[in-house]
């Protein structure tokens, strides 16, 4: 705003306030945090199942039976739903989904539909990451890998970005990319950028490989084995998908990079006094590493290959010399507390100080495992509303009696709402693939292209929605604002969107 001075006084004139009176500064509306973004989507979501019927589909080993979706009458009342609102964040923790009614509720028996176990593998992570940082070992591991890549940081970038997205399409990398954040925050900003590319190398890299899953068994996987396909339909398609999609995510993020570091004020997340700080301590520390540092840092780099190691199924994809572990989240959670304790010792913490750290760490990122609880909690209210599978049948029918190009491109855009609903990509798949499926057959199109649409919409909307606890708790271990994340994704999401749709009506016209 431009300050003119006022007529009648020789002193300028004072920015006013909102309501019009000198003084104050005028207030800049700033965007809600992401507790207020999933505050809002929840009580929305809510809002809308009092409007959307309630339906189901019958069910045959966990999956929906084609032509079966029926209306159900609700046999909770209005109490009971606001109840349901009132206990979202508790049953996204930890709620449980009894096998005769299909509610989920604190307690009780049946399935277990909360985030706890990724909320705990959170919190380890955090515990983790604070030990390694105290012992002085990653700050100076990071400023000297700064100090020596300097000079070749554009191909680090695509190298990182381009692993990241190997994870994503092997075996669906996505709540494990949570502990890479303590990691890439400090080495970008030793690199020159900022935390919006420390963020995206690793979000957009795992997203845009999930997007393009070639074996992943949470995706593909799932969706292959509810289309009655093998995993490898249709393998050709998407490994091409994958190698064009990377490199486009890739040669964007690059471009971003190198505009901040050319010109620093076109920055979308600039420097805070922390950033400075970090900055500061790195190239201080860059110059000496001790023995037990390079000891603690060889602990830190091999905590996280053994997770990669023992959560991909090599089974799956026909590496037969190495054992398939298939651990999850809470081995993993127990992996990073084990490993916390190992190196705070091992480091010179001491029992006292490993402790501190420890807790402290927990309490650091208590914030991200929050954002997934809330995020579960959104699921769980579709849910018990019985509103999911009506979502599924409207869909279902969108895409009903169309020629091959435009269903293979209707199938992608109508999975789009559900991949918003649904940000789980097995749930997704487990609920969509047996009804969508089939109408492949009278589409003229292989269902293997079915599956790779429905993939292609789940990891196409879970790299922006606020339902993903892997946006949220990622943008929020990142301290990037959601609203400037979702202005940096804008340009290449619909370069996505327009690539994407283009491979699958390129997939139905050559079969």
């Amino acid at each position: 705003m431009t300050l003119q001075s006022a007529p009648a006084s020789p002193q300028p004139a004072r920015a006013r306030t909102d309501s019009g009176a000198p003084g104050a500064p005028r207030r800049r509306l700033r965007f809600p945090s992401a507790f207020t973004v999933l505050f809002v989507v929840t009580v929305a979501v809510w809002a809308l199942t009092f409007v959307i019927p309630a339906g189901r589909y019958d069910t045959k080993d966990g999956s929906p039976v084609p032509g079966t979706y029926h209306s159900v009458e609700l046999t909770t009342g209005f109490w009971e739903r606001l109840k349901d609102l009132f206990l979202a964040p508790v049953n996204g923790l930890y709620g449980v989904t009894d096998a005769g009614t299909g509610l989920t509720a604190p307690g009780g028996t049946g399935s277990f539909a909360g985030a706890a176990g990724v909320f705990l593998f959170i919190l380890a992570v955090g515990a983790f990451i604070t030990v390694t940082m105290r012992t002085g070992a990653l700050t100076t591991g990071v400023a000297r890998l700064a100090q020596r890549l300097h000079h070749r940081r554009t191909l680090l970038l695509v190298v990182l970005l381009t692993v990241f997205s190997l994870g994503g399409t092997t075996y669906g990398m996505a709540e494990e990319t949570l502990g890479f954040y303590g990691l890439m925050i400090p080495l970008m900003l030793g690199l020159g950028y900022d935390r919006m590319v420390a963020a995206t190398v690793v979000m957009v890299g795992a997203g845009v490989g999930t997007l393009a899953s070639t074996v992943n068994p949470f995706a593909t996987g799932v969706a292959s084995d509810s289309a009655g396909i093998g995993t490898g339909d249709g393998i050709v398609l998407r490994l091409v998908m994958w190698a064009c999609l990377t490199a486009l995510s890739a040669a964007y993020v690059v471009r971003y990079a190198r505009r901040v570091t050319e010109d620093p004020s076109r920055s979308l997340t600039p420097l805070t006094e922390d950033d400075l700080r970090m900055k500061a301590e790195g190239g201080e520390a860059a110059a000496k590493l001790t023995s037990r540092q390079r000891t603690v840092l060889y602990l830190f780099a091999t905590t996280f290959l053994f997770m990669i190691f023992a959560v991909v199924p090599w089974s799956d994809l026909h590496v037969t010399f190495l054992p398939t572990l298939g651990w999850y989240f809470p081995e993993l959670a127990a992996l990073f507390i084990v490993a916390a304790v190992a190196v705070g010792l091992v480091g010179g913490l001491g029992e006292k100080g490993t402790v501190n750290a420890v807790t402290a760490g927990a309490g650091d990122f208590i914030g991200a495992a929050l954002i997934v609880m809330l995020a579960r909690g959104v699921t769980v209210i579709m849910n018990n509303a019985s509103v999911t599978d009506t979502i599924l049948d409207v869909l279902r029918s969108a895409v009903a009696d169309t020629s091959s190009g435009v269903f293979a491109v209707l199938m992608f855009v109508v999975n789009l709402p559900l991949a918003f609903f649904v940000p789980s990509s097995s749930g997704h798949a487990a609920l969509a693939m047996p009804i969508l499926a089939p109408l492949a057959d009278f589409a003229g199109v292989s269902r293997a292209l079915v599956v790779t649409a429905y993939q292609s919409a789940s990891g196409w909307v879970n790299l922006v929605t606020p339902t993903s606890a892997v946006v949220m708790g990622g943008l929020a271990l990142a301290k990037v604002r959601y609203d400037r994340y979702l202005r940096f994704m804008a340009p290449l999401m619909g370069a996505l969107l327009v690539a994407v749709a283009g491979f699958l009506a390129l997939g139905a016209a050559v079969r």
